[in-house]
Parts: C-alpha cells; structure tokens; sequence
C-alpha cells in the first residue's frame, strides 16, 4: 500500500511505501528516507523530523507535508509515478533530537526537498 504526502499547496510530491519498514519515494522513484515508528531519518541516517497523525513535521516542530485527509487546503490529482529504483544502504541512524511542541504553522521547507535533504546518490 503507498500513502500519498501532499505539499502545504496541496500538490502530491513524496509518497510512503509499506515495505519491510515505511519508505518515503519521490514521485520520480527515488527512495530518500524512511520512518521508524513516528521519527523521520534521511536515508544516510539524519534525524529529519516526525510524522505525527497524518502531517510531516520538520525539527522544529513545523508541518512540511500532509496526507489527504489531514491537509488544510484543497489537493491536487496525483500523476503516475516512476517506477522504484533500486534502494541503496542505509546508513546507521542518529540519536532523535526531542520532540518540540508541534505547531500548526508551515515550514518554509519545500516536501521534496525536506524529505532529500539526506538522500544517497
């Protein structure tokens, strides 16, 4: 099953695949981080954030991405996606930092970027 993130314009961009562990692809097919239980790691092991009922939240506690349902403007029609390239290693994680207050606000981060930020290759 794949769960679609939408962008604070409510563009998909980023997609969650259920594979042995939940992975984040671009729509391009590229796998860039992943999740480990509601903490968010970059693919070579940086503490990127949290995703917390549904909404993507950066370090500092601000929203980078939504699902569907949880997004606060009206969301756009999903295009195909590529097909999944080949996922490199990945690196040991970082310690997470803790959690801030979350915040209703948006990150100035773009969701692609955000999720890349500690891709491989």
């Amino acid at each position: 099953m794949e769960t679609t993130l939408y962008d604070t314009t409510g563009r998909p961009r980023v997609y969650i695949a259920d594979e042995s562990e939940p992975v984040i692809y671009t729509w391009r097919g590229r796998a860039v981080a992943y999740l480990d239980g509601d903490v968010l790691y970059g693919w070579r092991g940086k503490h990127l954030g949290w995703f917390v009922d549904g909404i993507l939240y950066d370090l500092q506690g601000q929203r980078v991405g939504f699902i569907r349902s949880q997004c606060p403007v009206v969301t756009y029609i999903e295009s195909l996606k590529n097909v999944k390239y080949m996922k490199y290693t990945k690196s040991l994680r970082s310690s997470p930092s803790s959690r801030p207050s979350l915040a209703a606000r948006n990150s100035d981060w773009e969701l692609e970027a955000f999720v890349s930020q500690n891709a491989s290759g």
